[in-house]
């Protein structure tokens, strides 16, 4: 990616934005590898991935000359951080912090991992291990107002772009998602928007599901109805009792949370509204 730009759009659409867009690169001697756009038709709004291949003279002059080209408002990125910076949130359960910092470790995770902060002490030596901070924020004996400043400011120092809740199972208020807007990743494990909340493999055993999933969602003030990233699925039949289907979406949730990161890291999630568009 050294010799490549990455350009990022949205706005509002109009007639003939491609070859505007277009036109501008070639004019910056740059040239396109990848082009993926999506316009939202209810919302007339416009989304581009752009791949190209060289570096401009100028990033600004780049920069001023899309704008020019686009809509009012429009919403220009050139080459955002390419290795984001994460802080991991935990509280007991290990399977998918350890697919986060074995990925890593062996540099395939294409982010930084900053520090993991947990509500109990139970991964912090595996944490260490690994030569990544770990800090203790215990939820015992404070309201959730203490715990979640105490949480905030543990966290803020990193500067992370994103936070991944690595089955951190707190419910966090809306001041605190308010302080990381559109910073907050969740795993939830259940193919949403069915069986929220708490105890979704029993809720799916009673009910005698044919399939279960996991689901990786920006995290809002609706719980677990955030912008839906990636989702997965996994055929099952009357033979899985409860430990058989936790076991099973195990492996579904590190692999939907995996691939979360990835496509975040990769800058190919762009928000509009409740939804994400995704170019994978």
């Amino acid at each position: 990616m050294n010799n490549q730009t990455l350009i990022l759009i949205q706005c509002q659409d109009a007639v003939g934005l491609v070859a505007n867009v277009a036109h501008v690169i070639a004019k910056h001697h740059l040239n396109i590898v990848t082009m993926r756009e999506f316009v939202d038709e209810e919302n007339r709004k416009f989304f581009v991935r752009v791949v190209c291949s060289g570096v401009p003279a100028t990033t600004p002059l780049l920069q001023q000359d899309l704008e020019d080209n686009l809509p009012p408002q429009a919403q220009v990125s050139i080459n955002p951080a390419r290795e984001k910076k994460l802080v991991i949130l935990v509280t007991k359960e290990h399977h998918c912090l350890a697919d986060i910092l074995v990925r890593h470790f062996f540099q395939t995770l294409n982010a930084s991992v900053r520090a993991v902060v947990g509500n109990y002490e139970v991964l912090k030596a595996f944490t260490e291990k690994f030569d990544i901070p770990y800090h203790f924020v215990s939820h015992e004996d404070k309201t959730k107002e203490e715990f979640e400043q105490e949480l905030a400011e543990t966290i803020a120092p990193y500067q992370p772009d994103y936070i991944v809740l690595a089955k951190f199972m707190r419910i966090l208020s809306p001041s605190f998602v308010a302080k990381f807007e559109n910073k907050l990743i969740n795993i939830h494990h259940s193919f949403l928007p069915a069986f929220i909340g708490a105890n979704p493999y029993r809720q799916a055993y009673k009910r005698g599901v044919k399939i279960i999933g996991a689901t990786a969602h920006y995290v809002t003030n609706d719980l677990d109805e955030g912008p839906i990233i990636v989702q997965r699925t996994k055929s099952i039949n009357h033979s899985y009792d409860v430990p058989n289907l936790v076991t099973a979406g195990k492996e579904i949730e590190k692999a939907v949370l995996s691939q979360a990161i990835h496509l975040l890291t990769e800058d190919r999630v762009m928000l509009q509204g409740n939804k994400t568009i995704v170019f994978e």
